[in-house]
């Protein structure tokens, strides 16, 4: 257990050596350091794994403290790895996950400019992520997530010599600190409070010395779940997600399936005693993910880019995620958070090798028949498809999902779990929308299939764990979160997969019925009227971004117009303005007439004699 500090030593040297290379190394070279520094960590993670498999830490934690960061007036936070099974669940998505994207990405990103510079943010990215996921106080975890966020601003705008792409990352950077600003306030909150941001510690000390339902505990939660909405992009912060997928194709997946969207469910899960003791909040976080999960079902429904479509399934899939945790299926949640990671993973990059074969076209209107030319893309869109719609036994989703639409049932959410069904429904047509779209029909395009180990591996290796085996994998959770409701189920929980597996399917033929062959109905529905109506606003994702720009955007600019030239900058500015005038007039004095200089010191000399007689 004593190499944990490995993890993200080895992604943090690669960061160190690509940074400092300023571009002058070959692409293999980058490569093999920004892969294989992810690839020594993801080495060390099946190792600790496995250790803690066969040879458990006493009490299922182990803990390596590295150094001590501050010591002020007894606040003396320290940079301490803590490892139980929730962090060695997220450090195995993390690095596992991270290291097939990175490995895709050598591939994917060959011959771009900034190909060295890429993989030293990556790996930065990386390092950050496992900063958050094995920090044991919350300022250690607060340090990582402010690291990704900048990470993402980096990735998302990598692209920068346009300008839209600029505006994505900045987009991104702004909304999730909101976010860290309300995240920054809960932690201020909980010091103040508690005396300490270590994380044990605070569940030991907060039902000591605060009662369920306390107001400043109220308010902690909040801010925390407010952080939590920011980074994982749930409503109201959602915003930014969609338009992150301006970034390069192996980004998305790196944000979307192994490390930034799920900071924030890691966070609640990780601080459930706090939340536990709140039931407001928690209930809010419930409320949250299930508005968000079926708010962005409808949006994915009318996108016709490839990338966003799956942008907006990670919304729906990360509001699962929080609908579990408001129910209290805390196992559940952190079970669908690695499955997700799986399929998610596959998914985008399938949909990168898509669109390299495609000549970097991402409509997927001008796609169609790539089910032959694309084989390998098209098996991953199948089994990753399935698994995101969960269809019944055979897929990774199925269990993860099922399991937190049966939590939801046993601790009698009734409306989340209707919800929860909804979501399911909307989640199978619009990724076989997709699909059949995409890669059946008539032929748009042309297209060529890519070749080489670092693409087709990282592929088939996701396909391999997003069917049933990768539902195999049990995150080692026992002890670490509170048991949930559902443990037991028999017929009432078999009914309910049943009737969950049925709308999936039910999903799959109306997606069949509606996009495959001319399309007739569906073309006559989105030119009619309330067609085109629900169509624009479902394809503005709600008018979310309208609205903020009426309520936040516009009115800051326009006190930007009115403060252009406030009272108090004038007032500064008519200093210099008075001495650059004076200096103007004694200038003219300056005439180099010797009649006017004796008229001067004469005119002088009698004002201060008449000043003299005056004051005496």
């Amino acid at each position: 257990m004593n190499l944990l500090f490995l993890t993200f030593t080895f992604p943090l040297i690669g960061w160190l050596l690509l940074s400092f290379s300023r571009g002058k190394w070959s692409e293999n070279l980058s490569a093999l350091i920004g892969v294989g520094s992810v690839g020594l960590s993801a080495l060390t993670t099946a190792f600790l794994i496995y250790q803690f498999n066969v040879n458990p830490p006493e009490g299922g934690v182990y803990t390596q403290v590295l150094w001590q960061w501050m010591s002020v007036d007894g606040f003396a936070p320290s940079f301490t790895l803590y490892l139980d099974g929730l962090s060695l669940t997220m450090l195995g998505v993390v690095t596992g996950v991270g290291f097939l994207i990175h490995l895709f990405a050598s591939w994917y990103m060959r011959g771009e400019d900034g190909y060295s510079r890429f993989f030293s943010y990556t790996n930065l990215f990386i390092t950050s992520m496992l900063f958050l996921v094995l920090g044991d106080n919350l300022l250690f975890l607060y340090f990582g997530w402010e690291g990704v966020g900048l990470c993402s601003y980096l990735l998302i705008g990598f692209y920068y010599s346009n300008r839209n792409n600029g505006n994505a990352a900045l987009k991104a950077f702004i909304v999730t600190r909101i976010g860290d600003v309300f995240m920054a306030i809960g932690l201020f909150l909980l010091f103040q409070h508690l005396g300490t941001l270590n994380i044990q510690e605070l569940m030991v000390l907060a039902p000591q010395k605060l009662v369920a339902g306390d107001t400043w505990l109220w308010w902690a939660t909040l801010m925390l779940l407010g952080g939590a909405v920011g980074k994982s992009a749930q409503l109201p912060l959602q915003t930014w997600l969609a338009d992150a997928m301006a970034g390069p194709t192996p980004v998305s997946a790196l944000i979307h399936a192994a490390t930034m969207v799920t900071a924030g469910v890691y966070l609640i899960a990780r601080t459930h005693g706090l939340f536990l003791l709140t039931p407001e909040i928690l209930e809010l976080v419930g409320i949250v993910g299930a508005v968000t999960l079926v708010l962005a079902g409808f949006a994915a429904l009318v996108q016709t880019d490839i990338k966003r479509i799956l942008a907006y399934s990670t919304m729906s899939q990360i509001g699962y995620m929080f609908l579990a945790l408001g129910v209290g299926a805390w196992d559940a949640a952190i079970f669908h958070l690695m499955t997700h990671a799986f399929f998610k993973a596959l998914l985008f990059l399938a949909s990168g090798a898509v669109i390299v074969a495609c000549h970097h076209e991402q409509n997927i209107f001008k796609m169609g028949g790539l089910w032959k030319k694309l084989p390998l893309a098209y098996a991953s869109f199948i089994v990753g498809g399935a698994a995101l719609a969960a269809l019944p036994f055979v897929t990774a989703g199925f269990y993860s999902k099922d399991e937190i639409l049966w939590e939801a049932f046993a601790s009698g959410h009734t409306g989340l779990l209707y919800a929860g069904l909804v979501g399911a429904f909307m989640t199978s047509l619009y990724t076989f929308r997709l699909i059949f779209i995409a890669f059946h029909g008539e032929a748009k395009t042309e297209a060529h299939a890519g070749h080489g180990i670092s693409h087709w591996l990282p592929l088939g290796v996701l396909i391999v764990l997003s069917t049933f085996i990768g539902a195999l994998i049990s995150p080692p959770l026992a002890g670490v979160l509170p048991e949930s409701f559902g443990h037991a189920g028999g017929e009432a929980k078999h009914s309910l997969e049943l009737s969950s597996g049925l709308i999936a399917i039910a999903g799959i033929a109306l997606a069949a019925v509606l996009f495959l062959g001319k399309r007739r109905f569906v073309s006559a529905v989105a030119n009619s009227g309330p067609g085109k109506l629900l169509s624009a606003w479902w394809f503005a994702a709600w008018g979310f971004d309208w609205l903020y720009d009426k309520i936040f955007v516009q009115p800051y600019l326009l006190i930007t117009r009115l403060l252009g030239n406030d009272p108090i900058n004038s007032s500064i500015g008519l200093i210099p303005r008075l001495v650059r005038l004076g200096n103007s007039l004694m200038s003219r004095t300056e005439t180099g007439n010797l009649r006017w200089y004796s008229a001067s010191v004469a005119g002088g000399a009698v004002l201060l004699l008449a000043l003299l007689l005056i004051l005496n």
